[in-house]
């Protein structure tokens, strides 16, 4: 009893110890805030050295590093500093080797990994490694082949190794049948819209707003496609009834066709280029760039 007495203590001073430091460290964030510069240096960079350093600790060390992974994110996607997102792949790394089994830092880090500048630094090559570094941990994750069959088309369009591990995940204990046939329709296909929107949606439910938004824009994109697709048909039927395409959309309101001019989901103009009879987002518009793996 006087052992277990000790070590109760003992854990009892350790935590208190952790509290202490980290009310500390907010203090001072808070009266004399981390210089920029000093706030970018990484000075565990090797998984395996912090795993020693945080010895029973590393579930604490873990989400100590998700945090910072987070704020990381943040500022720098409202930076316009070159060096935006430098340390997003270290410290997924370390917060992986410290909690192999940490379900969201794997799938969301491979979201913020992937997204395309501004929103990220459009490494899909890092958010793979990751979640293959996921998948060795967690071999019953079909979550994670799943996800990289996502990236692979929706980032990178390579729909040959989307398909693959598509019908990887599908093969995997507690798949749902859903994505069985993602594999086929995407090689057919050249993508499959509604697979797509299966994921987005479920990642709205997340607790991360960054997530949420991640999501929202991917829904968007979804939808512009979607609306560029009906616009070119749109076109052609013109074109075959008439003999001839419209100069501009204002032709086309004048012909009664509603909607006009047309707008993506954020509110930008359709842009139309009269001389080639094609459709794409306008300048400016936040959607761009649309994923590759999704185009018709």
């Amino acid at each position: 009893m006087r052992r277990v007495g000790s070590l109760l203590a003992g854990v009892a001073a350790s935590l208190a110890g952790v509290a202490a430091a980290a009310a500390v460290l907010h203090a001072r964030e808070v009266r004399s805030p981390v210089p920029p510069d000093t706030d970018r240096l990484l000075y565990l960079r090797s998984g395996k050295t912090a795993d020693r350093v945080f010895l029973s600790f590393d579930a604490l060390a873990a989400d100590v590093y998700w945090i910072r992974t987070i704020q990381h994110y943040g500022r720098d996607r409202h930076s316009t500093r070159p060096d935006r997102f430098t340390l997003l792949q270290p410290l997924l790394d370390l917060t992986t080797t410290l909690d192999p089994a940490f379900n969201i830092a794997y799938r969301f880090g491979a979201i913020f990994l992937s997204m395309e500048s501004p929103n990220g630094p459009g490494r899909s090559d890092q958010a793979i490694a990751l979640l293959e570094k996921g998948l060795k941990a967690n071999p019953n994750r079909w979550q994670y082949a799943h996800d990289i069959g996502f990236i692979h088309y929706w980032y990178t369009g390579d729909l040959p190794s989307a398909a693959r591990w598509f019908e990887r995940a599908a093969a995997m204990p507690g798949a749902p049948e859903w994505i069985r046939p993602l594999a086929g329709v995407t090689l057919a296909q050249g993508g499959d819209r509604q697979g797509a929107r299966t994921l987005l949606r479920e990642l709205m439910t997340s607790n991360e707003k960054y997530i949420r938004e991640a999501a929202e824009r991917g829904l968007a994109q979804v939808q512009a496609l979607d609306d560029l697709d009906a616009l070119a048909m749109l076109l052609e039927r013109l074109h075959q009834a008439t003999g001839r395409y419209p100069a501009d959309w204002i032709e086309l309101a004048h012909n009664g066709v509603p909607g006009m001019p047309p707008r993506d989901p954020t509110g930008v103009e359709y842009a139309y280029d009269p001389a080639t009879h094609t459709v794409a987002l306008g300048a400016g518009s936040t959607l761009a760039p649309l994923p590759r793996g999704m185009s018709r």
